[in-house]
């Protein structure tokens, strides 16, 4: 898969909706019920970061999910990208980027939104032909103003920020040109998950889903 190819796929998914649930999963039993909660309230693209033991096998619950897109979050290696991709994730997302890393995605067919918080790593990444990217860490990098900046001189990238997006400020981001969605844990908290409090999840989504852009 090219990165032009990448961008492309990734354009698509993050154009389904203006929020995508970024989820840490400690118990993959309840994976499916969380993924269908989320789908049903309006967010079909769902990113799994790989930071505990049952991620990937949430991963794999959430690929059954009819209607959800499942991707795998906080990819760092070449082994991430293999692991990510044998469990069923469609796209994986990454905090940073480095050769070896995107080289890994092209070679497993893995459309990566790549992680940059800088002008100059934009411009590494659209060069090698990312035009779709992660702004992260979104709030400690300057936020909404730091992306706007961006965006002036670099108008052929569009980004996803995430890191620090709440329900709060997720409207100051949707609302700049070179922002295609944002990403955030506020729809999924921890709290809601534990109790299994499905509805509670879906109204979040719903209103995640219905902020504009």
């Amino acid at each position: 898969m090219t990165p032009e190819q990448a961008s492309k796929l990734n354009a698509d998914l993050c154009g389904l909706a203006p929020v995508i649930p970024v989820l840490v999963l400690e118990d993959a039993g309840s994976a499916a019920d969380l993924a269908r909660a989320l789908v049903a309230g309006g967010l079909p693209v769902l990113e799994v970061t790989l930071r505990t033991p049952a991620a990937l096998d949430a991963i794999r619950e959430m690929a059954g999910v009819e209607g959800g897109v499942v991707g795998a979050g906080t990819l760092l290696t070449e082994a991430d990208v293999e692991a990510a991709k044998e469990a069923g994730a469609n796209f994986g997302v990454s905090p940073g980027s480095t050769d070896r890393l995107l080289d890994a995605c092209e070679a497993n067919d893995l459309p990566l939104l790549a992680g940059s918080s800088s002008a100059t790593e934009a411009m590494r990444l659209l060069e090698r032909g990312y035009s779709v990217q992660k702004f992260f860490p979104a709030e400690a990098s300057g936020g909404a103003p730091a992306l706007k900046a961006i965006g002036a001189p670099i108008p052929q990238v569009s980004f996803c920020p995430t890191g620090g997006v709440s329900l709060a400020n997720a409207r100051d981001y949707l609302s700049l040109p070179n922002v295609v969605c944002v990403g955030g844990s506020w729809v999924a908290p921890k709290e809601l998950i534990a109790s299994g409090d499905w509805a509670g999840i879906e109204q979040l989504a719903r209103g995640a889903a219905a902020l504009p852009r």
